[in-house]
Formats: structure tokens, C-alpha cells, sequence
């Protein structure tokens, strides 16, 4: 007979705490015990309680491998068992009668009757566990997660994704906390009763006056809005969010004119001025192209019964000498030059030119919300999740670390997932392909750079410990089971991609962990967070537009720009959309905050610690530039970026 100390953490969520009964079986080297009652007097496992019990073994079992938590309703004379009651576990301790603890990280809902095995919190890839109870056990569990999460494809051509019809039927697991889901519901209840009771919600018509529009706009005010609303007219502001907007990835350096973009020497002439011309400028590298040729040709959307209109434009910028603003030089609406699709410059009469300016933001609204921010920044992160879910058991170390309808955005997602490319999702090997590495006044890169740098050596670190060697990471069959089911399911086998379905060194496997701890977290907040900020004053960035794009100049006007802006309806069901997916509901876990503690070895636990301090000093950056600036880029700093996508 032997005596062990079990000592039980249960988290403090609402609803953690449960009446069922709970008992344990220890694993060892010479075999299991039969369940051990965890069983004091009163009330056990009450949300953020810490308990002690005592079990006795009747035969010792060896050397500890494994914890088995079983869980059952408790039984009442005469009615029999109750409905299950669900748990939320942070860990067990376990104190043999010789020998120091034994800690259990768990951190997960058990929902009904049933059992779970844990393993103790040294991180292990599968080469370290060698005894067979263990081997056993990782792939039982990675058998049972594969049979709970399922792959399907959501759309042809678009990466897969969970195989769960409904929100209210995925495990408890991977949902939104009680009450997380609740000040969701909260926020986006009131916002709508607002907008119900100043009767903009069900308008089908068109606003009256941009002085109108300020109605909705005062629905919700915050500095990015603010500005927005005072500068969208300006050349200067149009070009800055190219770079600190909510779609800083596409601005390129122009080291050539395309065919299709016949922009003249006289058309430019009055924005650079004497002495230079576009050729010299060219070559100096001070012009830029942000081209929106996917959406050519997109599939529209129809709004109250109307169809509505979608434009390929193509706007070059100019980066003035002595680090002066960069600004728009000529805008294109189409992607066939012709008499059809005239050039507008900023020399052009003021409504044909902000018209212009537009078209392009509204480009920018569709690109952004149907591939920057749906596809690379919810469906990809899905991807690598489920992966991790389906072949990486708990105690791998990197599971511990880690206006065009819906028919134009499946075709848009289809057409990038044919162009999407690994070096594209690589921070700096995107900068140094669209060559933006010196442009000034480019916080996206800045601050992005700082945080895949600190990702980086943290995920390196980590690596470091666990695989000593290249031949470790080629003979981790869980590993190379994770990359080959991303590279399969996520990118569709589409060896053009570059995406790697193995990895064969270790520097190799430092860069793709970067790449999807900073695709889920930090990239992720780059293009989620300013969202209502950009489109809180609607003509910055409408939705859809309900004129076709000009066809010539000179015949813009005031009225005939609000006659192209969305209606007041779908202005109010887009802005509430955009300020709920920009405000955190609550439950926060900042970049580098680790309040499950899988890891419980020292070397791994310092790594985090410095990861921390790396962060809070690229935050104390950040702030310290911020406050120099007239409009501060906040979406990058550390303690506002999640974890991972949580919204």
C-alpha cells in the first residue's frame, strides 16, 4: 500500500465549478490503480478552489507515467445519477510517498461522465517518450481528437475548415467563455438598439448629405475615427493608410510603369515638380503601386434589390524628396487602359479626383475584408489550429507554445489561395519583396518587424531545447504530421505556394512556428483592430457602391457622389459589423501571457519570461514614437495584441 497527495486546482471561469464526483487512477511502470474517490468533506471543486486528498493505492504501481480523471454525476437515493455537471480543471498534483511533485497541467472542460488521461508537465516530443504506456497514450489521444475535430471544405478552392454545422455544437474547449459570449451579445444588442432608435437600420435609401452621415458617425467616437473624419479628403491621408491603415500589405516599390498604367510625364508633372520626371524617379525608387487587378472582373452583390459595383483600380504614389508625405500621383479605375478608363490625377476638378480616390478605398474595403483580413487572418489561423488539435498531443512542446457578396469573396479567396506564397506570409521576406524596407513613416513594418523578431527568438529558444539537432525535427513523426496536414488542407497540395509540407531543419522549423504564432496574433491585430477606426466616417472606406466607376472626367458632382455611396441601411449593418469585430468582448490574453502554464521545466519557463520582457520593451517603444505623432499606430503594440485570433 502507498499513500499520494493529490492536490486539484480548478479554474475560476464562471461555471468552472462542478457537483459531479471525481476520482483518479495512477499509471505506472507496474501497472494502474483501480479509481481513487477524491472525496472531503463538503462541497469539492468550487470555482478557484485549491484542494488536498489523501488516496491510498492497495499495490504500488512504479514509477508514475500517467493520471486518469475520471468523472461522473453523483448519484442521489431514490432518482438516481443527475445530469452532468461540466469542470473546468487547471491541474493536478500528485506527491508519491518518496520523491518530489508530480504536476498535471490539465486546463480543459470535461463536459460530461467520461475520463481523461494527463501527462506530467515535461514537455516531450515522441522520440523522448520512450516506455510503450506512453507511445500508447499519445496516439490514443491524437486518435480520439482526430475523430472530435473533422476537416471539410467550407467552398471549393478555399483553404478547409472545422467540420461543425453550428456554433452551439463545438466542444466547450474551443469556444468563447460564458462570459466573453456574453458581453459580445451585450455590445452588439446595444449598438443595434441605437442605431433601431435613430431609425437608420431600416432606410433603404440614400443619405440626403454628408452632413447626415454624421449622425451615425457620432454612434461611436475613437481617435482613429476621429481623424479619419477630419482628413479623408486629404491627398496626404488617402496615402498614409496605405501603410498604417487597415491593409498595409500592398503598397510595393514601382521600379517600372506596367503596360496598362500608361501614366505620362505631363500628367505628373505639377506634383514632381521641375527638374525630374517619372523615369528618373524610377530609377531614384521613390514611386510606389498599389494595384487591386485581383478583384477584375469580381462578381457583385446586390443590396435592397439593387446590384452593386466593384472597380480593379491602380494608384501610384510618390514619395517627396527629404522624407516629405508620400502622395497619390495617378489613379486608374480599371484595369484596360482606353478612352473608357481615363487617369485621374490630383490636377483633375475636386469631386471627379476624391470620386477617384474612392473607388480605390472601396477596392481597398473588399481586398481587405474578403483576403487580408477573412482569408490570411481567420481561415489560415484555423487551419494551423486544427492541425494542432488533430496531430500534436498535449505534451508536444509545440502545442504548449503555441460589398461584393459572398460570391465575390469565395471567388476573390479562390483566386489569391492560386498566388498565395510562404514568403508573402513571412514578414520580412514580404517587406524585401515589395521593397518597402526604407519607406518612412511605415509603422506596420516597424513595429511588425520588432515583434517577428522577439516571436522569433523566443520561438528559437524553445526549439532549441526540444530538438537538439536537424535529424530530431526530420524524425518527429508529429511534427512532420502537423506541417503535412497544413500544407494539405490549408494550401490544398499547391507545391507553388512554397509553403513546406516537411520541415528538415531546425531553422526551418524556427521560421515556420514564427510564421504561425505571428500570422495568429500580431498580423491578425495589424488588420482587425483599425477596422472601425477606417470605416466609422463611411465615404473613408464604403462597403459597396451603387454607381458604376466614371467612364470619363468632368462630370463628378456632389450629389452624384453620395448617389455612389452605399445606402443607409447597409452603411449601418457594415459599421456595426466592423465595431464589434474591432473591440476585444473581454477575457483579454495579451502576445506572450501564458495564464495555462503547460510548461513546467525551468529552461522553457525562462524563455517566456524573457519573450515578456522583450515585449514590454518594444511597447515602451512604441509609446514613447506614439507620442510624437499626430495620429499614434497603436494596433501593434504588445499588450493590445492577442494571444491569437479571438474575434
Amino acid at each position: 500500500m502507498a499513500e499520494f497527495r493529490v492536490r486539484v486546482s480548478t479554474g475560476e471561469a464562471f461555471g468552472a465549478g462542478t457537483w459531479d464526483k471525481v476520482s483518479v487512477s495512477i499509471v505506472g511502470t507496474r501497472g494502474e490503480s483501480p479509481p481513487l474517490p477524491l472525496d472531503n468533506l463538503g462541497k469539492e471543486f468550487t470555482a478557484g478552489a485549491e484542494e488536498d486528498f489523501q488516496v491510498t493505492l492497495p499495490e504500488d504501481v512504479g514509477q508514475v507515467l500517467l493520471l486518469r480523471v475520471h468523472k461522473a454525476p453523483p448519484a442521489l437515493p431514490l432518482l438516481g445519477p443527475l445530469a452532468p455537471d461540466a469542470w473546468f480543471c487547471r491541474w493536478f498534483q500528485l506527491t508519491p510517498p518518496r520523491g518530489g511533485h508530480l504536476l498535471f497541467p490539465c486546463y480543459q472542460w470535461l463536459e460530461g461522465a467520461g475520463s481523461l488521461v494527463l501527462q506530467d508537465g515535461t514537455a516531450k516530443v515522441s522520440r523522448a517518450d520512450h516506455h510503450p504506456v506512453l507511445q500508447q497514450q499519445r496516439q490514443e489521444e491524437l486518435q480520439a481528437r482526430q475523430g472530435m475535430y473533422q476537416w471539410k471544405a467550407y467552398n471549393p478552392g478555399w483553404p478547409h475548415c472545422l467540420d461543425e454545422k453550428t456554433v452551439e455544437d463545438l466542444d466547450l474547449n474551443i469556444k468563447y467563455s460564458t462570459a466573453k459570449n456574453a458581453n459580445f451579445y451585450l455590445q452588439a444588442g446595444s449598438a443595434f438598439a441605437e442605431m433601431k432608435i435613430k431609425g437608420l437600420l431600416d432606410r433603404k435609401g440614400l443619405w440626403r448629405s454628408l452632413n447626415e452621415m454624421k449622425r451615425i458617425f457620432n454612434f461611436r467616437r475613437t481617435p482613429g475615427a476621429e481623424h479619419a473624419f477630419e482628413h479623408w479628403q486629404e491627398d496626404a491621408f488617402f496615402a498614409s493608410q496605405f501603410l498604417n491603415g487597415l491593409n498595409p500589405v500592398l503598397i510595393r516599390r514601382c521600379h517600372y510603369l506596367p503596360k496598362n498604367f500608361p501614366v505620362t510625364d505631363a500628367m505628373v508633372a505639377s506634383v514632381l515638380g521641375p527638374g525630374t520626371s517619372l523615369q528618373a524617379e524610377l530609377e531614384k525608387g521613390s514611386l510606389f503601386l498599389v494595384d487591386h487587378g485581383i478583384l477584375s472582373g469580381i462578381q457583385t452583390n446586390v443590396i435592397n434589390g439593387k446590384p452593386q459595383f466593384s472597380a480593379a483600380p491602380m494608384t501610384l504614389l510618390y514619395q517627396s524628396p527629404g522624407c516629405g508625405p508620400l502622395l497619390p500621383l495617378a489613379i486608374q479605375l480599371s484595369q484596360t487602359p482606353g478612352p473608357n478608363s481615363p487617369i485621374f490625377l490630383p490636377t483633375d476638378d475636386k469631386w471627379d479626383w476624391l470620386l477617384a480616390k474612392t473607388w480605390v478605398r472601396n477596392a481597398e474595403f473588399s481586398f481587405h475584408e474578403a483576403l487580408t483580413h477573412l482569408l490570411h487572418s481567420h481561415l489560415l489561423p484555423e487551419v494551423f489550429t486544427l492541425a494542432t488539435l488533430r496531430q500534436l498531443p498535449h505534451c508536444h512542446p509545440l502545442f504548449k507554445s503555441t460589398g461584393i457578396g459572398i460570391e465575390g469573396f469565395s471567388e476573390l479567396i479562390q483566386r489569391n489561395m492560386k498566388q498565395l506564397n510562404y514568403s508573402l506570409l513571412c514578414l520580412p521576406e514580404d517587406i524585401r519583396t515589395r521593397g518597402v524596407e526604407d519607406i518612412p513613416g511605415y509603422y506596420y513594418r516597424d513595429d511588425g518587424m520588432q515583434i517577428w523578431g522577439a516571436v522569433e527568438r523566443f520561438v528559437s529558444e524553445i526549439i532549441g531545447i526540444y530538438y537538439p539537432s536537424d535529424e530530431t525535427v526530420q524524425d518527429d513523426r508529429e511534427l512532420q504530421a502537423w506541417v503535412r496536414e497544413i500544407f494539405s488542407k490549408g494550401f490544398l497540395n499547391q507545391e507553388s505556394s512554397g509553403i513546406p509540407s516537411s520541415l528538415e531543419t531546425r531553422e526551418a522549423l524556427v521560421r515556420y512556428v514564427t510564421m504561425v504564432i505571428f500570422t495568429c496574433s500580431a498580423k491578425h491585430a495589424a488588420v482587425s483592430a483599425g477596422q472601425f477606426d477606417s470605416c466609422a466616417w463611411m465615404p473613408n472606406l464604403p462597403p459597396s457602391m451603387q454607381l458604376p466607376p466614371p467612364t470619363s472626367k468632368g462630370l463628378a458632382t456632389r450629389e452624384g457622389f453620395i448617389a455612389t455611396l452605399p445606402p443607409v441601411n447597409a452603411t449601418c449593418d457594415v459599421i456595426l459589423a466592423l465595431w464589434l469585430l474591432s473591440k476585444e468582448p473581454g477575457d483579454r490574453r495579451p502576445l506572450g501571457t501564458y495564464p495555462d502554464e503547460h510548461f513546467t521545466e525551468e529552461a522553457p519557463r525562462r524563455s517566456i519570461a524573457a519573450f515578456q520582457s522583450r515585449l514590454a520593451q518594444i511597447s515602451r517603444v512604441i509609446q514613447e514614437r506614439n507620442r510624437g505623432l499626430v495620429l499614434p499606430y497603436t494596433y501593434l503594440d504588445p499588450p493590445l495584441i492577442e494571444n491569437s485570433v479571438s474575434i
